[in-house]
């Protein structure tokens, strides 16, 4: 009887000990290299997608697809207006998409695959953005690999720091969308000095490139050290 309540009833001296950076408080997390390693992911990538969005209809005229009207399911519509209107839905098709993917790819694959993709909208809608279809199915696939950061990252922030404090956690993270929203209209000045949105292009392809590198070779490894760190340890008895 007394093994039957040792088995059942865990003492003191063998009680799960779990580090602090299981469940952070943000003054913690901010202390953390991961977490500002995700911060700049996030500013970075958002930036890139903010800017290619809000110079959509820039672009468009420049590009002399704006008015051009695009077939879908019997309507006529103008490029630029059917792109603003199906960029919006998938928007917000892409949050609950790229959650279910990431949970079963794992949080830094599929921001690699969606930053990739992202990359890849916005250096192919540079070249072939002449045409009007065109234009308007990868102005789709940037809103929809952009939508992704809505969802990712507040995931890989509980992931990482915990659930307890997660909705204040969050808040400081998605404080890189205020950062992101300063850095979009570099964009703009860079295509207004050099009179092309080449170099605009160039820089958001890259951006979307280095993230991508970053999740793989940076973020993905300085979290696993991390959880490491904060896995839960039983005292030897």
């Amino acid at each position: 009887m007394p093994e039957a309540m040792d088995e059942g009833i865990e003492g003191p001296s063998t009680q799960m000990v779990v580090c602090c950076g299981g469940q952070a408080t943000p003054g913690e997390m901010l202390r953390q290299p991961a977490f500002w390693v995700t911060y700049a992911m996030f500013a970075l990538v958002g930036a890139a997608g903010l800017s290619a969005i809000a110079q959509l209809p820039p672009i468009a005229r420049d590009f002399g697809v704006a008015d051009m009207s695009v077939g879908f399911a019997g309507l006529m519509l103008p490029a630029l207006s059917f792109a603003l209107a199906i960029d919006r839905v998938l928007s917000g098709l892409t949050r609950p998409f790229f959650g279910w993917l990431s949970d079963h790819l794992g949080r830094e694959n599929t921001m690699a695959l969606a930053f990739c993709l992202q990359a890849a909208g916005i250096g192919s809608l540079f070249f072939f953005g002449g045409d009007p279809g065109i234009f308007v199915l990868l102005s789709a696939l940037v809103y929809f690999t952009l939508g992704e950061i809505y969802s990712l990252f507040p995931a890989i922030c509980a992931d990482t720091f915990g659930v307890k404090y997660a909705a204040t956690n969050a808040g400081f993270l998605y404080t890189a969308k205020g950062t992101a929203t300063l850095l979009a209209p570099v964009a703009a000045a860079i295509s207004s000095m050099t009179g092309s949105w080449h170099a605009a292009f160039i820089l958001a392809v890259g951006v979307n490139a280095l993230a991508a590198l970053a999740a793989l070779c940076v973020l993905k490894p300085m979290r696993e050290r991390y959880l490491a760190a904060a896995e839960p340890r039983r005292p030897k008895n």
